[in-house]
């Protein structure tokens, strides 16, 4: 079942009663240690991630400081992290591209974010969102399965869920709306099995498979 605009204004309505300024879990200091977290996260945990970037980003919190820490250097503090001999490469190669080319700030638009290494359409919107007050929808797989789930927006691949989403957000929502949407698949509308008996849009949700 596909959510009514009715349903989806109650959806959002509700996560913002219970929410209404959510935050994004990786911890960072400036727009350029979050698009380096966010490049670390991929397929790893915001918490491991954050464990990492910690001593990482009061050594090097520019692009600037980060060449001169080096991929080697880089390597030690983000060890604990899976793949991180690609990332280290992927953050020291970008950091050099913002320095060459953007005087160390960062780009403001998805095309020229996703020219970067090792950043992707998610990461591109989630810096977009967090950074630069874009109304972007960073779907990742918690995003991905609530809206395939609740009918909010299926979507057979991240794209077409991310379009749907772009057409079916009320405007006073978007800001928010993938952070709200991250949160609520990672604690309440989980993978194997989602919370039901504890989800406040349990009401308009169309999983046939509720568990209360």
């Amino acid at each position: 079942m596909t959510m009514t605009a009715r349903q989806i204004r109650t959806f959002f309505e509700t996560l913002q009663t219970r929410d209404p300024e959510p935050k994004g879990e990786l911890e960072y200091v400036n727009p350029y240690t979050l698009l380096v977290a966010v490049v670390l996260s991929a397929q790893a945990t915001d918490k491991g991630v954050n464990k990492a970037t910690k001593a990482l980003f009061a050594k090097a919190d520019t692009p600037q400081k980060m060449l001169r820490l080096g991929e080697d250097g880089l390597k030690d503090y983000i060890k604990t992290i899976g793949l991180y001999n690609s990332k280290a490469r992927n953050v020291i190669a970008l950091s050099g591209i913002l320095v060459r080319d953007y005087n160390g700030g960062i780009p403001r638009t998805r095309d020229e974010l996703v020219k970067l290494p090792g950043v992707g359409r998610k990461t591109a919107n989630v810096v977009l969102n967090i950074a630069c007050g874009q109304e972007t929808m960073a779907v990742d797989t918690h995003i991905f399965r609530v809206c395939n789930r609740t009918g909010l927006a299926p979507g057979k691949t991240v794209e077409q869920v991310e379009d749907k989403l772009e057409e079916v957000v009320p405007r006073e929502f978007r800001r928010h709306a993938h952070h709200w949407l991250i949160l609520h698949g990672r604690y309440i509308c989980k993978a194997r099995t989602p919370l039901c008996a504890e989800c406040p849009v349990y009401k308009v949700c169309g999983y046939k498979e509720k568990t209360a």
